[in-house]
């Protein structure tokens, strides 16, 4: 796994799983990871949907990624305060899994 994933970039496992399946691999590599992944059922009428209620949409796959370059000081952060608002992303609302 770490010869795969080598480096120190930040990585971004997501699923339509819950995120506890990608999270698996995170011991194995040294680069910061982030694990996205769908925490509950039945909240979607379409996959697409699914992805964008749990966070889990290439919008968020993008902030995050964004998000750990700028935890690394690669980016300036507001790079991320752009992406937020270039993709509408609410960051007030509450986690999915407490909706």
């Amino acid at each position: 796994m770490q010869a795969c994933l080598a480096g120190s970039l930040p990585i971004v496992a997501a699923s339509d799983y819950v995120r506890a399946w990608p999270q698996l691999i995170a011991s194995h590599v040294d680069a910061p990871f982030v694990a996205l992944g769908t925490d509950g059922f039945g909240r979607s009428d379409t996959r697409a949907e699914l992805r964008r209620f749990f966070e889990v949409d290439r919008h968020q796959i993008v902030l995050a990624a964004l998000d750990g370059l700028v935890r690394q000081g690669q980016l300036a952060p507001a790079v991320c305060a752009e992406a937020i608002r270039r993709y509408g992303i609410a960051t007030e609302a509450a986690a999915p899994w407490a909706r």
